[in-house]
């Protein structure tokens, strides 16, 4: 079996599919994006096509040294973005040549079901509370938001009691159970940071997201010393390498790498099992589309320290087109009592319906995120 044809599809809302021919005829399908730069990633995929096409698919490991290791220049978010859709649809393509589940190759299953969260508030959060108890009622056990809008350096208080006020609100919708996650989105800076965990602790929450960005990693013990609350950060970090420094450090305490961006299945594997050597647990990002959360739910099947799944569906960037359309089989990603079941079908246990994938394609997408500022007019994290 040798690999034929690569093709890429750039469809809404803001996703980039990729499907991986054989020359029988198997086919395997990833998601490589950079959420914004899908373009860009699309290109990336087709510049490693020379060291894919006749080659063995089912030779994972090989090939994702070779794209990795064989160039020069190597990591960033595009690159290897572009890796993981391409892992991604080589193990979709093993699953299937075999008739397994990919996490049967991978140790097999350590549970029956893995817990899932959904998103609330949208990128300026408000009504919060409401949002959260249609959740409960929906049978999710926990939910995640984001802390505020734009922040300085230094601001105001009265920001910070905002924020103090929808977490409050969650807290009184949906009582003391339930899973609430804060994501900072790397919005807010180190002293600020500082203030708003400290203010958060009453409120017992499930984590606390990238409170500080990724490039300011070593802040983290910082903001450690104001909480008890656990601190996840990770999804904007893209290698084992990136992971290596931020564990040593220990103080993060969930890790958040994304299986399409950071090299796919096969290398968030292998940081899991460095996280799980450090204590560290693991919930992997994906607020994107249902090849991405196919590959998650494969990883979370056979990974013991993953804690819960991130899942997009209703999230606000899904504006007019969500993960099911893109299924033949809508059940697969069926909740039950906040968990999704493992899938029992080979691969990536997904049909994707390519016909509405081609006919999305034509519309495709040019996604990027807002340019936010501050008061004073310079230019805000997002």
């Amino acid at each position: 079996m040798k690999i034929a044809s690569l093709e890429t599809f750039v469809v809404p809302p803001r996703w980039l599919f990729l499907k991986i021919t054989t020359d029988d005829g198997l086919t395997g399908w990833g998601e490589p994006i950079v959420e914004g730069h899908a373009h860009t990633v699309e290109t990336a995929v087709h510049d490693l096509a020379h060291l894919l096409i006749d080659q063995d698919p089912l030779c994972i490991e090989d090939l994702w040294q070779a794209m990795y290791r064989g160039a020069f220049y190597r990591g960033g978010p595009v690159l290897m973005s572009a890796i993981a859709g391409i892992d991604q649809a080589l193990w979709d393509i093993k699953g299937k040549a075999h008739g397994l589940p990919v996490y049967e190759f991978l140790g097999g299953a350590v549970r029956s079901s893995i817990r899932v969260y959904s998103w609330i508030g949208g990128d300026r959060p408000a009504d919060v509370g409401l949002a959260a108890k249609e959740k409960k009622d929906q049978g999710f056990s926990a939910i995640k938001m984001n802390a505020s809008e734009e922040m300085h350096y230094i601001d105001s208080f009265a920001k910070v009691d905002a924020l103090l006020r929808r977490v409050a609100a969650i807290r009184d919708a949906t009582g003391d159970d339930f899973g609430i996650a804060v994501d900072f989105h790397g919005r807010i800076h180190k002293s600020m940071a500082k203030v708003i965990a400290k203010e958060l602790e009453p409120f017992h929450l499930m984590f606390i997201e990238e409170p500080v960005l990724p490039e300011n990693n070593e802040a983290l013990l910082e903001v450690a010393r104001y909480t008890t609350t656990p601190i996840a950060t990770g999804e904007r970090m893209y290698s084992r390498w990136d992971f290596k420094t931020l564990l040593a450090q220990g103080v993060v305490d969930i890790i958040q790498p994304d299986l399409s961006h950071a090299g796919g299945i096969s290398e968030v594997k292998k940081i899991a099992a460095m996280a799980e050597a450090y204590d560290v647990s693991v919930a992997p990002h994906c607020p994107l589309g249902p090849i991405a959360l196919a590959s998650c739910i494969q990883l979370d099947a056979c990974t013991p320290n993953v804690v819960i799944q991130e899942q997009s569906l209703g999230i606000h960037y899904n504006e007019g087109n969500d993960l099911l359309d893109y299924l033949s089989d809508k059940s697969v990603f069926d909740y039950h009592d906040g968990h999704v079941s493992l899938p029992k079908t080979p691969g990536l246990g997904i049909e994707v319906n390519e016909a509405y994938v081609l006919e999305q394609s034509k519309e495709g997408h040019h996604w990027h995120n807002p340019l936010w500022r501050n008061a004073d007019g310079t230019v805000a994290e997002w």
